[in-house]
């Protein structure tokens, strides 16, 4: 039932996420929402269920970018393990807190997306991390605003199983 709630939030955030970014004309960033949800899953859910939702999640943003397929289920799987393994590292509690992890987190995926994206293309582009720091920070805003409603929905509310690291 949580899967199924998170990909209906999902969907309805990238929704929202594509309306916001066409009717405020970002064309060199987006809000990349799905890496605030798969943030606060790998700091709440279970290995097997945060593993399975993230790579859903990552699936549905594939399908909405029109990027190559399978980009975005890799990178949300691989951003939900190290999101594990630093949520081992750090105490996120607050909103500003998880905003500044779930920054963390889109930076790593942004700069995954680009080595990926640049070693399948055979160029490696520098302009193409020019819209970055804007995406991190506009990710962050929306992870201090979604952060209440993921708590309240309680995705991944579950005790954490010990998973990649030990509490």
């Amino acid at each position: 039932m949580k899967l199924l709630l998170t990909l209906v939030l999902t969907l309805l955030f990238l929704a929202l996420e594509s309306v916001a970014v066409k009717y405020v004309g970002l064309g060199v960033a987006r809000i990349d929402v799905t890496v605030a949800i798969v943030a606060f899953l790998s700091l709440r859910a279970g290995l097997l269920e945060g593993t399975v939702a993230s790579y859903a999640v990552g699936y549905l943003l594939d399908l909405m970018t029109g990027r190559p397929t399978g980009l975005y289920t890799l990178l949300a799987v691989v951003t939900f393990l190290l999101g594990r393994i630093a949520a081992g590292l750090v105490d996120v509690r607050t909103g500003r807190s998880f905003a500044l992890f779930a920054m963390a987190a889109d930076a790593t995926h942004g700069l995954l997306a680009w080595g990926i994206s640049g070693v399948s293309s055979k160029q490696i582009s520098l302009s193409a991390l020019s819209g970055l720091p804007l995406e991190v920070l506009l990710t962050g805003g929306a992870a201090l605003l979604l952060y209440p409603l993921l708590k309240r929905f309680g995705l991944g509310a579950e005790r954490r199983d010990p998973g990649l690291l030990p509490p």
